[in-house]
């Protein structure tokens, strides 16, 4: 059986089990999260989170990049979001990959380079805050005064704060 197939089965016997619901499409804490894909950070369960209380907004590095701005847009504008919260985490694929070594791995196996931009890094501090300046430097997010970044432990599961809000 196939990994989709498996969360298929689930979702099926798993919503049999539990009563319809329907949750407001604005995030009751009005709060937007930007994170890393890494299958490691369990979002909801590290802060405490139930459905229906925040955005949350996944990519690889967890980095602002101008599709993270377009959400964050979308979030703040149109779905009543005011604060942002950023987190990179620790043990990061991305500090693994350059941006030239990965870009010219592409065009190599392609024979096309990418028109996306890598955003790999070393630092996580300084990458994070640069996510932060990223989002407060936008003239499409209207609320950039509550953006605050953290670094995540995968290991203990606990922030670590970067940049007050």
């Amino acid at each position: 059986m196939s990994a989709i197939q498996r969360l298929l089965s689930y979702n099926l016997t798993g919503a049999a089990g539990t009563e319809p619901r329907h949750l407001d499409v604005v995030p009751a804490l009005r709060l937007a999260i930007v994170t890393c894909m890494d299958s490691r950070i369990d979002v909801f369960s590290a802060l405490g989170l139930d459905g229906g209380e925040a955005h949350i907004i996944r990519n690889a590095g967890g980095v602002v990049t101008d599709d993270v701005i377009r959400s964050l847009a979308i979030s703040q504008r149109k779905l009543g979001t005011r604060e942002i919260m950023l987190i990179h985490h620790n043990d990061c694929g991305m500090q693994m990959v350059s941006d030239d070594g990965f870009r010219a791995e592409l065009q190599a196996d392609t024979g096309v380079a990418p028109s996306f931009a890598i955003e790999s890094f070393t630092d996580l501090d300084a990458d994070v805050r640069q996510s932060v300046e990223r989002v407060r430097r936008s003239p499409f997010i209207p609320n950039r005064d509550a953006v605050r970044g953290f670094v995540y432990d995968v290991d203990t599961r606990l922030l670590r704060e970067v940049v007050a809000g």
